[in-house]
């Protein structure tokens, strides 16, 4: 019998689970597990109406995995960090704007770290127009490569950088800005992930700057059509959130960004990030 009742959502990437409910998922044991064999079989898992605490959701992801405490500060509660364009609530608000913009969380660190392996995210308010979040399966969009194409995209290593993707938000940075972001470093990686699992997955996404041995602007362009044809709809499952969902996303496998909404909108989630311990290769 299985643990959890899930209910497909696309095709491509996306499931429900529902008669979940907040104690169970912080008390037992043999859940997690099954939670994180779903979030292999499809990507993101949404939890509707859940109405998960932020200390339940900490102890939560500490089923999961180790939990990011290197936000610490933003909120009272310790391995919660708040996404809100509120600068009341987030002195790093401005950064989120980039969230806008398809990427994988972890792909500029500040040192060696692996990218995060999954992410857990509520909803404490919700925008009144906008703000969904959308998830692409970026296993699926190198599955439907030709024989060709994984072998020539296999081939490629692509250089990351903060510059990359608060530029794109912030175009005409000031200097000081454009030094704060070319003091994170830049990090090379594979096009392709080839993961523990035999599976494999593109690095894509707002953080990518250029192709490594490629025309600056003829690897752009190629960047850009990946992108394009790895977030076709079809690949794609946009959440429309409610107050008290919990969504959770696997972030090797999966890219995500928000849907543009009012900056002075109250919407609010609350995100727990559980660490990686596999480096892109």
């Amino acid at each position: 019998m299985s643990l959890l009742t899930i209910n497909k959502l696309t095709e491509s990437v996306g499931a429900e689970v529902v008669g979940v409910d907040p104690d169970r998922l912080v008390s037992d044991d043999s859940l997690a597990e099954a939670v994180l064999d779903a979030l292999e079989r499809n990507g993101v898992l949404v939890f509707p109406n859940l109405h998960l605490d932020p200390e339940a959701q900490v102890a939560f992801c500490r089923r999961l995995g180790d939990v990011d405490h290197s936000s610490d500060g933003h909120h009272p509660v310790a391995g919660i960090y708040p996404i809100t364009l509120d600068k009341s609530k987030n002195a790093s608000a401005a950064y989120l704007r980039a969230t806008f913009d398809w990427h994988i969380d972890g792909c500029t660190p500040t040192g060696d770290e692996c990218p995060q392996k999954a992410t857990v995210l509520s909803a404490v308010q919700v925008a009144e127009r906008g703000g969904e979040t959308e998830f692409a399966n970026s296993y699926a969009a190198y599955d439907a490569f030709s024989d060709e194409e994984k072998e020539r995209f296999g081939a490629l290593r692509v250089v990351h950088s903060l510059e990359a993707s608060q530029s794109r938000v912030n175009p005409d940075p000031s200097p000081e800005e454009l030094a704060r972001w070319r003091s994170r470093p830049t990090h090379e990686h594979p096009l392709v992930w080839t993961h523990r699992s035999g599976r494999r997955s593109l690095v894509l996404g707002a953080s990518a700057h250029y192709v490594v041995g490629m025309d600056r602007d003829e690897g752009r362009a190629l960047l850009a059509e990946l992108l394009e044809r790895a977030t076709q709809p079809h690949l794609v499952y946009s959440h429309r959130w409610s107050v008290g969902d919990t969504v959770i996303w696997d972030n090797n496998g999966v890219l995500h960004r928000a849907a543009p909404y009012d900056p002075d909108s109250p919407r609010e989630m609350v995100r727990t990030t559980v660490l990686g311990d596999e480096p892109i290769q």
